[in-house]
């Protein structure tokens, strides 16, 4: 019987003969008397140098080498190899040095077993991890914890919580990072006020990782208040928490609150990282605070080409009508992936741009990024705006054929809104019908305003009871079916409107406009004289409303025919909050300057002609931006073609 020498099986592991398979090749080699003494050690210690090398291949070589004769390496070399399967995906590797840990009826240490569980689970193996768990002789923290963030990341909540009772059954005291994962694994505030007592019994509440999970979990739930005293009992600052805390306002549209603890974060000396900017440019696109918004990009540029910070900033820009901005950032972006490309489409499109948005949807299909749901909203939006019908109905078809999307109420919405302002009424009320999923609120919504533009009341009156039905509380479609009503002769249907409204406590929302002057925010309310210049905006709102009555303006108002709060038409009309943030911005703006408002309510016809000759008599671009779309005044003109 011939005995290999260690140099031979050396050479057969660095060079195998191309000649023979893996399986060959170990059998001729198993066929050997293995007697040196030296070959054992050899072998580990190429198997060692492959798998720091990450030679998967050859590691796998030796592995099988090693495994046939009953050789065993050491944890740490093995977790190596594990971590090279993971880099390279390679599950079936993975699977065969599962079988080699346990073979012979060996049984590694805990550690080994705790990374075997790991790598199934990055594979999204959870029933190989489960059953890997479940044969285990001891677990440890770090077992239990891997299983319930792994249910927890993969959204079995009820799994992980389970998981954390079965653990504390078992003996074994939970850590931070146990916590942080069970707490996101929280499907109701009974649940997520159990673990935040037990936290706090356990003395783990100060921890960083905990701390920041309570906050995202409870903001999540809209519990802002509980976030904030979770942040506010910090010992100490650390810039995770103060990333989640800011986060959870801006994620809750509570913008203000999320850039005055952004303000204290700074004055506390913390230097902003991708996250928190992320987040901060989050809450300026909420309140349409271009200044500020630009003031973050000067952060930004530290991280430059970070490819979430760059889409962040294309939504705030876009978002604040700036697309000037906007294209200089995707313009110089190396880096574009579809939701850089789909941000961009529904920028220009919002912003009343859609011929440029469609321009670019081609663009982007030549370099072969694939669309994906929301690209194509953003194709057929700019095609409703742009009163494109067949084109809009030619991509809503084949949008399945072409892209894989099946379309949703987004893409019905849209194909509503387009038929609709191209006064196919009829063909929008089929397409509704035609819905696979139920039409929402927001569908129904898009039918009533294409009746409101064409005068049609009797579809008008269908889709506001649909609506109302779906939400109950929506005080703008209350009014508008109320003037429908009005402008019918309709009164007892009004009255019946009237008190639907004081039976469900419901008020309309008074307007409200936001400008930014000098860095400093400025909220203008219907009737609210708080504003220390109010006097002064007063006389000049009058005195412009007299010039522009002298260049054909006459203030419609079909706007206020039944303003449920009984306000004065004409008065009405005249001190709306738009106006007064108009005539703010024309006192306090270099001439030069773009005048931009955020509104809570939709524009008015009134305030809409009032803006547009008011642009023209001034030379001056408004742009005002209402939850609706974005309205860019120039010359006369406005974006939207008159129809929003």
């Amino acid at each position: 019987m011939k005995t290999i020498s260690s140099k031979v099986v050396k050479k057969f592991i660095t060079k195998p003969p191309s000649s023979l398979s893996s399986t060959a090749s170990l059998t001729s080699i198993a066929s050997f008397n293995v007697s040196n003494n030296a070959f054992p050690s050899s072998l580990l210690d190429d198997f060692t140098k492959f798998c720091y090398q990450r030679d998967l291949p050859r590691a796998m070589q030796a592995l099988e080498l090693m495994h046939t004769h009953c050789i065993r390496a050491d944890c740490i070399t093995y977790s190596e190899l594990i971590k090279c399967c993971l880099a390279r995906r390679a599950i079936q590797h993975g699977k065969r040095i599962h079988v080699h840990l346990f073979s012979n009826g060996h049984v590694p240490k805990t550690f080994l077993i705790n990374i075997l569980i790991n790598m199934y689970v990055k594979f999204g193996l959870l029933n190989e991890a489960q059953d890997v768990f479940d044969k285990m002789p001891d677990r440890n923290v770090v077992s239990w914890t891997t299983m319930i963030s792994a249910y927890s990341a993969a959204k079995l909540n009820d799994k992980a919580l389970e998981f954390l009772v079965l653990m504390l059954r078992e003996g074994v005291r939970p850590n931070m990072f146990t916590y942080s994962s069970v707490l996101r694994a929280c499907d109701g505030l009974f649940n997520l006020r159990q673990l935040h007592c037990c936290i706090i019994k356990i003395g783990l509440d100060s921890d960083v990782f905990v701390r920041s999970a309570l906050i995202d979990v409870y903001s999540r739930w809209g519990e802002l208040e509980n976030a904030l005293r979770v942040f506010d009992e910090m010992a100490t600052g650390d810039l995770v928490v103060w990333s989640s805390i800011i986060a959870g306002f801006a994620q809750n549209s509570d913008g203000d609150e999320a850039l005055r603890l952004f303000k204290r974060m700074k004055r506390a000396g913390f230097l902003a990282q991708q996250t928190t900017l992320t987040s901060v440019l989050r809450a300026c696109t909420g309140l349409a605070l271009l200044e500020l918004g630009r003031q973050v990009h000067v952060h930004v540029l530290k991280y430059d080409q970070d490819l979430i910070l760059n889409n962040a900033l294309l939504d705030m820009y876009c978002k604040c009508g700036s697309l000037e901005d906007a294209n200089a950032v995707f313009v110089r972006m190396v880096e574009k992936d579809v939701i850089s490309w789909s941000t961009m489409i529904a920028g220009l499109a919002q912003n009343g741009y859609s011929k440029e948005a469609l321009k670019l949807f081609e663009s982007m299909k030549v370099l072969g990024i694939k669309p994906n749901y929301v690209t194509i909203v953003g194709v057929l939006f700019a095609c409703s705006h742009a009163g494109l019908v067949e084109e809009g109905l030619y991509y809503f078809h084949s949008m399945k054929e072409l892209f894989g999307i099946d379309p949703g109420r987004e893409h019905y919405g849209c194909m509503i809104d387009l038929l609709g302002r191209a006064g196919r009424l009829s063909e929008a009320v089929d397409l509704i019908n035609e819905m696979e999923c139920e039409p929402d609120a927001v569908t129904w919504r898009a039918l009533l305003n294409a009746c409101r533009v064409h005068r049609n009341v009797d579809v008008a009156i269908h889709a506001a009871k649909q609506i109302l039905r779906l939400d109950p509380h929506d005080a703008g479609t209350y009014v508008l079916l109320s003037n429908i009503y009005a402008n019918t002769q309709r009164w007892n249907d009004v009255a019946e409107v009237r008190r639907a409204m004081t039976n469900r406590g419901i008020k309309k929302e008074p307007g409200c406009s936001w400008i930014e002057v000098s860095k400093q925010i400025h909220a203008f309310i219907l009737g609210d004289r708080s504003h220390p210049q109010i006097s002064e905006i007063n006389i000049q709102l009058n005195q412009l409303i007299y010039k522009l009555m002298g260049v054909g303006y006459v203030p419609d108002t079909n706007f206020v025919l039944q303003d449920l709060e009984g306000e004065q038409m004409q008065d009405s009309l005249r001190y709306h909050s738009e106006k007064l943030a108009i005539v703010f911005g024309l006192m306090s703006l270099p001439r030069g300057q773009t005048i931009r408002i955020r509104k809570n309510l939709r524009i008015c016809g009134d305030c809409h002609l009032f803006t547009k000759l008011l642009a023209k008599m001034e030379q001056r671009i408004i742009v005002i931006r209402d939850p609706v779309r974005y309205h860019h005044f120039q010359d006369g003109l406005c974006s939207c073609g008159d129809f929003w």
